[in-house]
Formats: C-alpha cells, sequence, structure tokens
C-alpha cells in the first residue's frame, strides 16, 4: 500500500519538527497508541490498538527515525506484530517547508505492506482504514503542535 498526501500545520516549522520527534505529542497523535518511549536517540518502542474491519488486534512494535535532516526532513520506518491478527511494516519520507513564519507545510510518502490476518480483509479496506487513521494522526498532531499549552 502507498499513501501520500499534504497538511498545513499551524505552527511555525521549528515546533513542527520538534513534535515529531516527541514520544508524547506522536503518542497522544497516534490513533490507538497506548505507549510510546524513546529506547535511543533515532528508536522507539511502542503499543498500538488497532480496528480494522472485524479484526481488533494490540501491536508491539519498533520505530526508527533514519535520514535525519533536521528541521527539513526524516523517514520514519516501522514494524509491528499483532500475533495471530498478522504484521503490519512499513516507513514514511517526510519532509518539512515553512508557510510563512507561523505555518508549516508537512509532505509525505508512505509505504506499507501488511500480513497474517489482517492482509486477507482486502485492500479496499485497508487502504480506507489507512486513510482514515492519518487523518486522525494530523488533525491531532496539528491541534498539539499548534496549541502550545498542550
Amino acid at each position: 500500500m502507498d499513501m501520500n498526501g499534504s497538511e498545513r500545520i499551524e505552527a511555525p516549522i521549528g515546533i513542527v519538527w520538534t513534535g515529531l520527534n516527541d514520544p508524547e505529542i506522536l503518542r497522544q497523535a497516534i490513533p490507538g497508541c497506548e505507549n510510546l518511549e524513546k529506547t535511543s536517540e533515532s528508536t522507539m518502542a511502542a503499543k498500538v490498538v488497532l480496528k480494522i474491519g472485524p479484526i481488533k488486534a494490540k501491536f508491539d512494535g519498533a520505530v526508527e527515525l533514519l535520514n535525519l535532516n533536521p528541521p527539513h526532513s526524516y523517514t520514519i520506518a516501522g514494524e509491528g506484530k499483532g500475533g495471530i491478527a498478522g504484521f503490519a511494516k512499513g516507513s514514511a519520507d517526510v519532509a518539512l517547508a515553512e508557510d510563512g513564519p507561523d505555518a508549516t507545510i508537512l509532505t509525505y510518502t508512505v509505504k506499507a505492506e501488511v500480513g497474517g490476518k489482517i492482509a486477507q480483509l482486502g485492500s479496499r479496506l485497508i487502504d480506507s482504514t489507512s486513510k482514515k487513521l492519518a487523518g486522525e494522526f494530523f488533525s491531532r498532531f496539528s491541534a498539539l503542535v499548534g496549541n502550545p499549552e498542550a
């Protein structure tokens, strides 16, 4: 599955970059994320519960930040195992560009792969669920980084 898009975030590029590297902000923004903690400067461990169609699964995963070019871009790569439900792995290339002094355009390209029972649900359901989850993530992320008191 491939997906790409862009979002305008009402915050300066430095704040958006900091948010993209802050485990607490990411934990709050990622739908279904129960836990996200840094294990090193460029890796994090995550626990995420997702419902895709009739399947609800808890994923234990690892996330790695690669190709770091602060505050302009990075690649976030991860893999999660959901027991009998299957697995998900993928990466996203994320780029930030200033849109005036108080806004940032975030552009992303995602490549993902699923296996196990989840893969049997069909690509249409997986694609629509992925787009919905991405929309929820960006809505929450924008609210968190656009509001410094959060």
